[in-house]
């Protein structure tokens, strides 16, 4: 099942990149017309393929925002937009980006203190304008959610294992960043998108298992201008 879905994304990647050189041929030979050439070869396009992309690879958050902040800025290129609506744009997006926020944490996140100890095996943590460090004990640890706002949490899994199934953590980090510090035979799956931000691992020569699930950790999610660190110590 894993290697179909990897096989499909690698196609649908492949099938973007024709899609592309395709369009770049057709614009060297000035057959699209100029109108439609600035919509189709423009930094507005490229985000909104990059959020279906991350739609379809399991990244709901990631996806829409990109999708909306690509279309929110492709507007004025396709119809004369007044400049009292362009003043909004912002504003929209900020409001949008909330509501997702909102949507995405079903339930009312647990508030914690600038330090806590958690055995739970699954934690919801918000941060915004601030920070805290958070030691995860959960024997049986499924994953998690994580949103740093303009800020950012440090999470020490070392002592924590992980369920039958492996973890997954969905992070969202705008203008900030999370450290996770865990275990160096836990095998890191990275499937977070990142816009003038990085996902790093930090843990050296680590060469874990990807074959045991047990052992493996999946991070998705979205990240602008900040990041996202792994390490082991």
């Amino acid at each position: 099942m894993e290697s179909n879905i990897q096989t499909n994304k690698r196609l649908l990647f492949g099938v973007i990149l024709i899609a592309i050189g395709g369009i770049w041929i057709l614009q060297q030979l000035g057959i699209i017309p100029p109108v439609l050439r600035e919509i189709l070869i423009s930094w507005q396009m490229l985000l909104v393929i990059i959020g279906i992309f991350s739609l379809i690879n399991g990244n709901e958050v990631a996806g829409w925002v990109l999708i909306l902040i690509g279309g929110v800025f492709m507007v004025p290129e396709v119809i004369d937009v007044p400049w009292k609506l362009k003043r909004l744009a912002w504003p929209v997006m900020l409001i949008t980006l909330g509501v997702i926020l909102i949507m995405r944490h079903k339930r009312k996140p647990e508030v914690l203190p600038d330090t806590a100890d958690l055995q739970l095996d699954y934690f919801d943590d918000f941060v915004v304008f601030g920070g805290r460090e958070i030691v995860i004990n959960s024997q049986n640890l499924i994953g998690g959610k994580s949103t740093a706002i303009f800020g950012g949490s440090e999470y020490d899994m070392r002592v924590a294992k992980l369920s039958s199934d492996g973890a997954v953590v969905d992070c969202v980090s705008v203008f900030g960043g999370n450290t996770f510090k865990i275990p160096p035979d836990w095998a890191v799956k990275n499937e977070v998108s990142t816009i003038f931000g990085a996902f790093t691992d930090k843990r050296g020569n680590v060469v874990p298992d990807h074959r045991q699930l047990s052992k493996t950790i999946v991070f998705r999610g979205f990240t602008a201008f900040g990041g996202i660190e792994i390490k082991n110590f």
